[in-house]
């Protein structure tokens, strides 16, 4: 046996009211009957009620119609009108400078601080100052942006500054109110709630199509509600407020005709190819269609310029792949070839849907399938399979409810509860100002901590998913504490060092003075601190810092005194050396070095003299008696501080000597005698010949080098 359920449906529109009567019969839905009846004065604007009574006065009217022919209704299906939501966009800003990578969490704080400034210009714009008067239905990133410039994605990313630009849609909750008051008044209880472009999307796009970037265009009276899907769910909402009345205005301009009139001959239009109007004067007349379409072309592109423009606003620019029209406004002769053009689009990418587009539904015969019906019957279905429901949760002990028209998150319920996420954030810890090597510089406090968000006790996310009655509890993040720095933290970790030293292990760090005085790596710096560094990087800094007093004072010039003249001798002094190669006392050390000393030298007297190439004595070489003999006689005298030197004396740095040239004339044959000792043969008769070169000659006679020299002594005469 087929079981039957019947729904009653209110389609509450701008000018009229549409009453839809569906049975469904083993999920087959059934248009049984439609009603239509329009308000009898301006009771309606922008979607909201704005008089309750006469809104309830046409409801009551239609819902007697409809209790003559299916019995007493009790319960009712509505929607909230599209072109009641709120579209706003927001950027919101945050310095990161010095923080760690950016996570989600820290994303989603950003995002939904750019959604809470959309919430408060929704309310700016309403001349309400509680932004949390509207509950946000959806919202969707438009831009995100590290140091002004566009980025996929801030997750993991560091930088001066980051934001993000979003777009997000709002309902206002007085639009929910005003149409349960409407409903009460008629004797309605509201068995369910959705949204007019949910309902819309719900029959003509179900979810394995919402993959696809699709615009569907309710184009009604007034206004054109548009919703947008990408990505398996509806991205954003929006409106613009023209529609058919705008083209119904124009053919009463252009054949002055009144405004009724002008609506019937609009939808004649779209059947016939001639159309016959009597104008305000009474005159009837007869138009071909093509040429009342031709007159009106201006509205129709201005509709589709409209139109096109949110579409591209709420697209992030770009058109979609595809555009659904519904609505009575959508057969507007030429509009969808006008709306493909402005988008960019093919043709066959625009097109008007009716009510045969939707599955698993029956109208009766006596019912029009026209796409102005098509939103009505998506109420009748989207409110019965997919219903809005409230939901009431509790933020920090205080009931909050929403709109569940997406899965709601922790973040929702914030934002339903008026927090503002960035009151709740730890604010930053004092920065230091402190002087170091002459230059001032800040050292920030600690980053303040994102407030602690628990769910049920439990510490959550702020994108987990609520259920109703969950309890949300928010605690302030915890500020950020004063700079914990040490005066090592500011030092190069390069500069510190590890040298070898005649063998010997030194690990070297700069030296440190906090006001003056000396302090170590390991200090705290307080705020106001003057701090001076200092590295010690050349060979004289390093071996003075370590004591090795000696080896500066032994690499001093070698330096002595001639005559009164400073003379100096850099081939005695001292060597260090970097690694085996002689340096100055002003080369670099680095880290691995290894330092040694080659001690100078003290040169005798007879070095040193040879060095300055000063001649102390003369000499020959002469042969005695077949024997080589080396002749020499002081040419010069060596004297320091009055005492003669030797040649084979020491001469140290820092000495004075005295050097006196004397004159030391020619060597003559007696100057042999102080070279050799002549001793008389036992059987000499005491006489003697000298002969130089084998000639006989005198004790004073000259000799030169390599002269042979001979003393004979004659034999005595034996008897």
């Amino acid at each position: 046996m087929k079981k039957k359920q019947k729904i009653f449906a209110l389609d509450i529109g701008t000018r009229s009211v549409v009453g839809i009567i569906l049975e469904e019969i083993d999920g087959i839905f059934q248009v049984s009957d439609i009603l239509i009846e329009e308000h009898k004065k301006r009771a309606m604007l922008d979607g909201q009620i704005h008089d309750v009574p006469a809104v309830s006065e046409v409801i009551s009217s239609i819902k007697g119609q409809l209790e003559k022919k299916h019995g007493p209704l009790y319960k009712v299906c509505v929607a909230a009108a599209g072109r009641a939501l709120k579209t706003e966009t927001a950027l919101s800003t945050s310095t990161i400078k010095g923080k760690p990578l950016l996570q989600k969490n820290d994303v989603l704080h950003l995002e939904l601080s750019a959604v809470q400034q959309a919430q408060a210009a929704a309310a700016e714009n309403e001349n309400d100052s509680k932004g949390y008067h509207y509950y946000c239905v959806g919202y969707s990133v438009l831009f995100y942006r590290l140091e002004g410039e566009e980025i996929g994605s801030l997750i993991d990313q560091q930088g001066d500054e980051a934001s993000v630009e979003i777009i997000a849609t709002f309902l206002p909750r007085v639009v929910v109110d005003s149409l349960i008051a409407a409903l009460t008044r008629s004797g309605l209880e509201m068995e369910a709630l959705t949204l007019e472009p949910i309902a819309a999307i719900n029959v003509l796009i179900p979810e394995s199509m919402r993959r696809l970037n699709v615009a569907l265009v309710d184009i009604g009276a007034g206004t054109s509600d548009i919703a947008i899907t990408n990505l398996g769910t509806v991205i954003a909402y929006g409106m613009v407020p023209t529609a058919g009345d705008e083209i119904t205005e124009a053919i009463s301009n252009e054949l002055l005709l009144d405004f009724p009139l002008a609506e019937q001959a609009k939808r004649d239009l779209q059947s016939s190819e001639e159309i016959t109007v009597t104008d305000i004067l009474g005159f009837e007349t007869s138009f071909p269609s093509h040429e009342v379409v031709e007159k009106i072309s201006p509205s129709v592109n201005r509709l589709a310029g409209e139109i096109s423009n949110e579409i591209l606003r709420l697209n992030n620019g770009k058109p979609p792949q595809a555009v659904m029209l519904v609505g009575g406004g959508s057969l507007t002769p030429g509009l969808p070839v006008q709306l493909a053009s402005s988008l960019e689009l093919p043709a066959n990418r625009v097109a008007v849907r009716g009510v045969d587009a939707i599955q698993n539904i029956t109208v009766s015969d006596e019912v029009t399938k026209g796409p102005e019906l098509v939103t009505p019957i998506g109420i009748a279905i989207a409110a019965k399979q997919a219903p809005v429901q409230y939901v009431t949760a509790y933020v920090n002990d205080q009931p909050v409810r929403l709109f569940e028209v997406k899965d709601l998150t922790v973040g929702d319920c914030l934002l339903a509860a008026g927090l503002k996420l960035t009151k709740w954030h730890g604010t930053p810890g004092n920065g230091f100002f402190v002087n170091v090597n002459g230059q001032d510089i800040t050292l920030p406090g600690g980053h303040g901590e994102p407030p602690h968000i628990e769910k049920n006790g439990l510490q959550c996310a702020l994108d987990e998913k609520i259920q109703n009655h969950d309890r949300i509890s928010v605690q302030k993040g915890k500020d950020g504490s004063s700079p914990q720095v040490t005066i090592g933290d500011l030092v190069d970790s390069s500069s510190a060092m590890q040298i070898v030293i005649d063998g010997n292990p030194h690990l070297l760090s700069p030296l440190v003075f906090r006001n003056n005085q000396v302090a170590r790596l390991e200090d705290i710096i307080c705020d106001r601190d003057a701090i001076r560094i200092e590295l010690i990087d050349t060979l004289q800094d390093l071996l003075t810092h370590l004591g090795y007093n000696e080896w500066m004072e032994g690499t001093k010039p070698y330096r002595i005194s001639i005559n009164g003249v400073d003379t100096f001798f850099p081939s005695y002094s001292g060597k260090l050396l970097i690694n085996g190669i002689e340096a100055k006392h002003s080369s670099k050390v680095k880290n691995g070095d290894e330092i040694s000393y080659k001690p100078g030298v003290t040169p005798t007297v007879n070095e040193l003299l040879a060095k300055k190439q000063i001649t102390v004595e003369k000499a020959i070489m002469i042969t005695f008696n077949g024997q080589e003999l080396h002749l020499q006689k002081e040419s010069s005298t060596v004297t320091r501080n009055g005492i003669k030197l030797a040649m084979e004396d020491r001469l140290f740095p820092g000495d004075s000597i005295l050097i006196e040239e004397q004159h030391a004339g020619s060597f003559i044959f007696q100057d042999l005698f102080n070279a050799v000792e002549i001793n008389m043969p036992p059987h000499s008769n005491g006489s003697f010949v000298l002969l130089k070169n084998g000639v006989e000659t005198t004790f004073y006679e000259e000799i030169e080098q390599g002269d042979e020299l001979e003393i004979i002594w004659p034999q005595a005469s034996r008897r």
